[in-house]
């Protein structure tokens, strides 16, 4: 936790709270349906919580934005970010039932109101959203391809609506196709710490 407020120190009592009871929630979710690798949980507040943040360090979204998670698992990046931005609507999104279980039983205990969990493939998803948020659930060229459809025309924030993806490792070949606009960010220049030093925030406007 004290990681979190290193970063992010203006939290409300309520986001702290929020944050803090994440923790309990997850190592008592994870012992029943497995949504966290055993040796990570207790990593939690670093992989987990705070590289989901990394999105929050690229992107502050304005009130009334849309957000869609595709596979978000156990709710990561949503979750976290759903903390950070109240005034924001998330929508997450998972194709493994029991994930989103754990999910909507971790936001509904905390009283995360902003907030929608949905057991369906990203196929199926309708709806148009600012932004779409996911963590390395699949090459860049294939998400871009599926989410294309869930970008909304209309503009608000300060970045143009597309997507933005958490990504570790080597980029180059992924981002190819995208390399005259898409943006990428080193989280090692937001956050401190071994774990970030091949994580990154990769930006695709579409």
């Amino acid at each position: 936790m004290d990681e979190i407020l290193k970063y992010f120190p203006n939290l409300t009592e309520t986001q702290k709270n929020q944050y803090k009871a994440l923790f309990d929630l997850y190592l008592d979710w994870n012992s029943k349906i497995n949504v966290i690798s055993r040796k990570d949980i207790d990593n939690l507040y670093e992989r987990h919580i705070l590289h989901s943040l990394g999105i929050a360090g690229v992107i502050s979204f304005k009130p009334n934005s849309s957000v869609l998670d595709v596979g978000t698992g156990g709710g990561f990046p949503g979750i976290p970010l759903a903390i950070m931005f109240p005034q924001v609507q998330f929508t997450l999104i998972d194709s493994i039932g029991k994930k989103i279980k754990v999910g909507s039983e971790v936001s509904k205990s905390i009283g995360l109101n902003n907030i929608t969990l949905k057991h369906e493939r990203v196929q199926e998803e309708k709806n148009k959203f600012d932004f779409v948020v996911s963590r390395a659930v699949m090459p860049l060229d294939d998400l871009v391809k599926l989410v294309r459809k869930n970008i909304s025309p209309k503009q608000q924030n300060a970045l143009p609506n597309g997507l933005i993806c958490l990504k570790g490792g080597e980029l180059q070949h992924e981002i190819l196709p995208y390399k005259n606009f898409a943006e990428t960010y080193e989280l090692s220049d937001q956050f401190e710490g071994e774990f970030f030093k091949t994580k990154k925030v990769v930006y695709v406007p579409l």
